[in-house]
């Protein structure tokens, strides 16, 4: 079953599904950013080249309802195994990221590759997973105060008018 990126969910053992839930919405230019000493020392194996396709995304009526097809995602994926100067491989790296950003998913899945080995994990940690982490929350608190700033109160007449339970001003 899927889980929403920012939906902890049961049953998530590992990091790896929250390090690929931030890459998969990571922009491209802090992807670069964290992965620039990174960039030239490994070659890539592709074992699948970046491609484009659709996701049928489902919904739930009122949230908890029966799922109904809610309609297509234009999404990007593809795999790859980094290669050291030693031509050493490397785990797998897996991305899907939406849209059509054929070098944000390139970029996303050498992270995940070199995520899953212990030598790269701190300082990727503080050059690519924190500034994604902090970008993330500001555009969530960018979009609360969107939010915030069309709320409105409606008030009942019975609340404007500071009348009683029984609907009369008290005298």
């Amino acid at each position: 079953m899927f889980h929403a990126f920012d939906n902890p969910g049961p049953n998530r053992p590992t990091p790896r599904a929250d390090w690929m839930a931030l890459l998969a919405r990571a922009p491209l230019d802090l992807l670069e950013q964290g992965l620039a000493p990174y960039l030239g020392r490994h070659h890539t194996e592709w074992l699948r080249r970046p491609e484009t396709g659709l996701y049928m995304v489902q919904g739930r009526a009122g949230g908890t309802g029966q799922r109904f097809n809610l309609g297509e995602v234009t999404v990007t994926r593809c795999a790859l195994r980094p290669l050291d100067a030693a031509n050493r491989a490397a785990p797998v790296g897996v991305a899907y990221v939406l849209g059509r950003q054929h070098r944000q998913a390139e970029l996303a899945a050498l992270a995940d590759a070199l995520l899953q080995q212990a030598e790269h994990q701190e300082a990727l940690e503080q050059a690519l997973l924190q500034p994604v982490r902090q970008h993330l929350a500001r555009q969530a608190g960018d979009r609360q105060a969107q939010v915030q700033s069309t709320k409105v109160d409606f008030f009942t007449v019975a609340r404007e008018s500071g009348g009683g339970d029984n609907g009369e001003d008290e005298a």
